[in-house]
């Protein structure tokens, strides 16, 4: 160490590294993905600001290196290219198209520029989970909070609002989502790279009781289903499993968020050929739509006005709609034969007219009087 004229040892000047300055660029981005959009600028001091409270210390210069940095390696992870052919792309980007970060001059602030979805498609994806009748209302709003990960503090907020003014009913059960993965897992071909045999499952069924609504028992006295799944659907906001029962040998459907004690057995599925027979395309108009019953054919005749909610019921494909006058159409369309279905069609009153097979005809009279029996 060098001393005075004095002969005193002369203190050199302190140049040590500050600390955390490598992770400094990250806590920036992260910090700009959080509180910053369109409509909301973070200025250099409100970095440096953030930065100092997280204990690492910063000069407002630095900011904008940092922030050049975070475009360099973003579009050099977006474009698949090297960090130098990145730099040269943002150099020739006069209208800063290619940043991921943007300055904007008259709010004298940074954003974050989403690319690669809008924030209507964050909107849609939040209303979709919190309008789905088989998550739960805990589990909906931990969805949604995740989804909301990709926009900032700001737009989350009214996202959030927005979505959780849905009223409806939702499930109960919490454990619809570990049932999902474990059907999934039954059905799958290739578990962790490995070859997997599809298998079966059981599985606890539950219905509610009208002596506590709130609150769903046990079907079969608690006894266990065994079945091959096959698919998992979504129909009204509820999702369902469409499985090969052990017992009636035949394809069912079972609500996912109605199942208990979801597990594998280890044993093959079996009904392949009885899945095969089944046109998914279809299958949501005959069968949740209508319910279960034998399918046929029918034809019914609405009045015009009908039309939109006859589409919405049976779709149009393998549906024959034709003109029968100025004021009616008509349609053939396979339906599951059912109380369920002769209800509503009974719900149009006069506006619908069933009008063959002719055995169809006949049930549905005597549904008809079954039903007026009872006044």
């Amino acid at each position: 160490m060098p001393r005075k004229a004095d002969g005193h040892l002369q203190q050199e000047p302190q140049h040590g590294k500050k600390p955390n300055q490598k992770i400094k660029p990250y806590v920036v981005l992260q910090y700009l993905l959080r509180y910053t959009d369109e409509n909301h600028v973070a200025t250099a001091f409100d970095i440096v600001g953030y930065l100092e409270e997280a204990g690492i210390s910063a000069e407002r210069r630095s900011i904008y290196r940092d922030i050049e940095e975070i475009n360099r390696v973003a579009l050099m992870l977006e474009e698949d290219c090297t960090i130098d052919e990145a730099a040269e792309m943002l150099e020739d980007d006069e209208d800063g198209e290619l940043k991921l970060v943007i300055y904007d001059k008259s709010r004298k602030g940074f954003y974050v520029r989403q690319r690669k979805f809008d924030l209507n498609d964050i909107r849609l994806l939040a209303e979709c989970v919190y309008s789905a009748k088989f998550v739960s209302e805990g589990q909906a709003k931990r969805l949604v909070d995740v989804v909301c990960e990709f926009v900032s503090e700001h737009q989350a907020e009214r996202i959030r609002h927005n979505a959780f003014l849905t009223d409806r009913v939702k499930t109960n059960n919490r454990s619809v989502l570990n049932n999902i993965a474990v059907i999934n897992e039954a059905m799958s071909t290739r578990i962790d790279g490995q070859p997997h045999t599809p298998e079966k499952i059981t599985f606890k069924y539950l219905k509610h009781s009208i002596s506590d609504v709130s609150q769903q028992v046990e079907r079969r006295q608690g006894a266990k289903y065994l079945v091959s799944p096959f698919q998992l659907l979504i129909n009204d906001g509820n999702y369902y499993l469409l499985a090969f029962d052990d017992r009636s040998k035949d394809m069912r459907t079972y609500r996912v968020d109605r199942m208990k004690d979801v597990s594998f057995t280890g044993d093959p599925r079996e009904g392949e050929e009885a899945f095969k027979e089944i046109d998914l395309r279809t299958y949501t108009q005959r069968v949740f739509s209508m319910y279960g019953g034998e399918q046929k054919r029918v034809s019914i005749r609405f009045v015009n006005h009908l039309l939109d909610a006859v589409v919405d019921r049976f779709g149009t494909k393998d549906v024959k709609y034709t003109k029968v006058d100025d004021t009616h159409f008509s349609i053939s369309a396979k339906v599951e034969i059912s109380d369920q279905f002769f209800g509503w069609l009974l719900g149009f009153g006069r506006k619908a007219m069933l009008l063959s097979p002719d055995d169809v005809l006949d049930a549905f009279k005597a549904y008809i009087d079954k039903v007026r029996d009872m006044y």
